[in-house]
């Protein structure tokens, strides 16, 4: 018996195919773990693009709530201008009796 033929097939069968597989399995499982890590923050993505679109739609509505409509500033506007011209006609009422 001579041990110090080398015998490809040998080789092939006790360490490469072993190796290989190995190897495949490594890879599939880290595409696997990929995969479901990409998953996990797809959704995490999908759930703060909802709290965040919750958040604008309720500052959109406070600030409409809280912002004055025109016919109030006009409403104000009026009323400012009779008081100043009231005060204007009181002024001009007094200038005869300060002489």
């Amino acid at each position: 018996m001579d041990h110090t033929v080398f015998d490809p097939g040998w080789w092939t069968t006790a360490v490469e195919l072993p190796v290989l597989g190995g190897l495949a399995m490594l890879l599939w499982r880290t595409r696997q773990e990929t995969d479901h890590r990409v998953d996990e923050l797809e959704h995490r993505l999908e759930i703060g693009l909802g709290q965040a679109r919750d958040a604008l739609s309720a500052y959109k509505l406070e600030v409409a709530k809280s912002y004055a409509t025109t016919g109030y500033l006009k409403d104000v506007e009026h009323r400012l201008t009779e008081h100043l011209v009231r005060i204007e006609a009181k002024l001009d009422g007094c200038q005869g009796c300060v002489k």
